[in-house]
């Protein structure tokens, strides 16, 4: 069996990026990986996946049909909303298409596309909170519990070396956000409850920062600095912060992928107690949960008093990811969600 992504990777969004990490996790277990961009490519990115073995067909979207070995494939769509346009052709082709929603919400084409050609035949959920939200619109449209598969997003920890930033009492202490520039990624209250953190030398780093979304939170204090999305590598923004400080302005989140690399470079997070991010911080463990603005300033504030702590809790949280993105763990739910096809899997490479 041939396996196909309908996507492609990229530096920013979370499913942009768990598409590359899950492809590399493919590869390693030696599946036979093959990508559609819909319907640009990134120079950048083929060469990383042409290094690992996966094969990358370019082709416009009136020439899907003409794709080798699509027919009869298992198709997955890592929250790519150009599945719909094709949907119905791609069932035609009698693929096995899957369906991996990063959001909690369904979207528009995706319930005309169900209605039309019926549901996915299976659907990935990266936390129990998604799988909750989703799944009674879900049997709205079709959907049998059988088809839904809990299967963490895949992390490589190898792309984001632990190495927490030092901090002096009385020194400058980094505050991060970072997220994607959409308006409800960001909260607000973001300069407010920036500014009430007990701390006299609080600094504040975000990286997403565009004029829409300055239209949203107003223009930055004169100790913040505001980064362009993908201004610098993730990697270089997570090294200049002392922790991060998530605070979400509508979006409700499922999994969260800058908490998972932000835990594994050794950076704290302190977020709001709700939705995913229950099923990814231990509180006062691996990051604070907070009840409020008032707990959010607080916590942030008490890791900056605390260096002890905060390297402990940098050090619990690294050990943390690496259970959540447990390969073997990872690879085995895919695994049965293929299986559950009744697809003839092969490794063959």
């Amino acid at each position: 069996m041939t396996l196909f992504i309908l996507g492609y990777p990229g530096g920013m969004g979370g499913a942009n990026t768990e598409c590359w990490h899950t492809v590399k996790l493919w590869r390693q277990a030696g599946w036979d990986v093959h990508l559609i961009p819909t319907w640009g490519r990134d120079e950048r990115w083929r060469g990383r996946l042409d290094a690992i073995g996966a094969v990358t067909h370019h082709v416009p979207a009136a020439d899907l049909e003409k794709v080798p070995r699509l027919a009869g494939s298992v198709v997955v769509a890592m929250c790519n909303g150009n599945l719909w346009g094709v949907y119905g052709r791609l069932r035609k082709l009698g693929c096995r298409v899957v369906w991996v929603n990063c959001m909690t919400f369904l979207f528009l084409d995706e319930r005309r596309a169900a209605q039309e050609h019926g549901p996915a035949d299976a659907y990935v959920f990266q936390s129990q909170f998604q799988r909750s939200m989703l799944e009674p619109e879900l049997a709205r449209i079709g959907y049998r519990p059988e088809q839904g598969h809990l299967i963490r997003g895949a992390f490589d920890l190898g792309e984001f070396p632990f190495c927490p930033r030092q901090h002096r009492p009385n020194t400058e202490f980094v505050i991060g956000r970072l997220a994607r520039p959409d308006l409800d990624k960001w909260s607000s209250n973001t300069w407010p409850i920036y500014a009430s953190v007990p701390y006299a030398h609080r600094k504040a780093l975000v990286m997403g920062w565009t004029e829409r979304l300055a239209g949203k939170l107003g223009k930055p204090p004169a100790w913040a600095t505001c980064l362009k999305p993908q201004q610098v590598p993730t990697q270089e923004f997570l090294g200049r912060c002392h922790a991060m400080l998530c605070i979400n302005g509508g979006a409700r989140e499922n999994w969260p992928r800058v908490g998972l690399e932000a835990m594994a470079a050794g950076v704290p997070i302190v977020t709001q107690n709700q939705w995913g991010w229950r099923e990814m911080v231990r509180h006062g463990v691996t990051g604070f949960l907070c009840n409020g603005d008032q707990e959010l300033a607080y916590y942030t504030a008490h890791l900056a008093y605390d260096e002890r702590r905060r390297l402990t809790m940098a050090e619990a949280a690294r050990a943390h990811v690496e259970r959540l993105a447990d390969p073997e763990t990872i690879l085995a739910g895919w695994q049965r969600l293929f299986d559950s096809l009744g697809t003839a899997w092969s490794k063959a490479a």
